[in-house]
């Protein structure tokens, strides 16, 4: 939100976009859309959806269009993020979506039906956290060392625990406690990166942690961008999500909510800082400001999102509650060849 904010950036020459589209609002008012996911459609691109929750109530699924077509008013869903394809019990294969729940102090398991494109429950006898008292920020890892699905769950204390999902019983998933990683503050942010083997951490007064995700690796971490003067993020640092170009290659994108940007850096590598941007009205749709969760995905979704899409969360929605904006990714990859 916030349109007159924006034509002095663009007098300034700074780097920005603008949506194509945006989401039905979240039915709550107030702070309450928070975190998106993506998930594509499996044979039809277009088909693809936005899971988005409203951490005052419940969970949303859009179309590319930002339609809603359902809302599941399942409690304080904080912080969604899903792994498609996993196989279980050695030969069930699920599109696993994960949820951090406030309302229960657990982890919540959806599937997408695909012939739907709606959220189902996911059987699954839900973990109790070991050091963390309630969960705030969740991101998912996969291993390619050996297919094991495994969940990020952070808290406003700064311990993260580490807990790998797999099939049990009664065909229901069941969760294993393996790691708990240290911050010394709030951290909600969290994307993993399942070919590299990382996870990046949002320490929200301090900056952007990467560790080592799989589990027997320590807890040793590293800060790759930081707030003040050497940094390029200005607190709260908020949502990552991370943009895989193919063979190692792509971006790390981080909200860096206290001055309405995103912080790009290279994908391998150190993580090198590239560029910023902001999300500013256009094409009929308003920019967006005070960003908590952001996702990204390089799939091509049809003709609007040609390189995929970017979505963001809108602390001040012009259109009434809060809700998630869309963005192709074409008009930021745009900016990288203008540098």
């Amino acid at each position: 939100g916030g349109l007159a904010r924006w034509s002095a950036d663009r007098l300034l020459g700074a780097n920005t976009v603008s949506p194509l589209g945006e989401t039905t609002p979240v039915p709550h008012a107030g702070d309450a859309a928070d975190d998106p996911a993506i998930w594509v459609h499996p044979t039809d691109p277009a088909l693809s959806l936005i899971i988005g929750t409203d951490k005052k109530g419940g969970i949303g699924v859009y179309d590319l269009d930002g339609s809603q077509l359902q809302y599941l008013p399942d409690g304080k869903l904080n912080n969604v993020d899903l792994r498609a394809r996993v196989r279980f019990w050695g030969k069930r294969t699920l599109d696993v979506v994960a949820v951090s729940d406030r309302t229960r102090r657990t982890i919540t398991l959806y599937t997408v039906d695909p012939n739907e494109r709606r959220l189902k429950p996911l059987p699954a006898v839900p973990p109790t956290f070991v050091h963390i008292g309630s969960p705030y920020g969740l991101c998912l890892y996969q291993s390619r060392r050996n297919g094991h699905l495994y969940a990020f769950v952070t808290s406003k204390e700064g311990l993260v625990e580490q807990w790998r999902l797999y099939g049990g019983k009664d065909q229901r998933l069941q969760a294993e406690h393996v790691r708990t990683l240290r911050l010394a503050s709030a951290a909600e942010g969290c994307a993993a990166d399942d070919e590299l083997g990382f996870v990046y951490l949002a320490e929200e007064e301090r900056g952007i942690w990467k560790f080592a995700a799989e589990p027997d690796r320590g807890g040793e971490g590293r800060l790759i961008d930081g707030i003040g003067a050497d940094g390029h993020l200005t607190p709260d640092v908020e949502g990552l999500a991370i943009y895989d170009a193919g063979q190692g290659r792509g971006y790390l994108v981080a909200s860096s909510q206290g001055n309405n940007t995103f912080a790009v850096y290279r994908r391998e590598g150190q993580n090198e800082y590239v560029l910023t941007f902001r999300v500013v009205g256009g094409h009929g749709v308003d920019g967006v400001s005070d960003t908590d969760g952001i996702e990204v995905t390089s799939q091509p979704l049809g003709d609007r999102f040609p390189k995929g899409l970017f979505v963001a969360q809108d602390g001040s929605n012009d259109g009434g509650n809060q809700n998630f904006k869309l963005v192709s990714w074409a008009e930021i990859e745009a900016l990288f060849s203008n540098r």
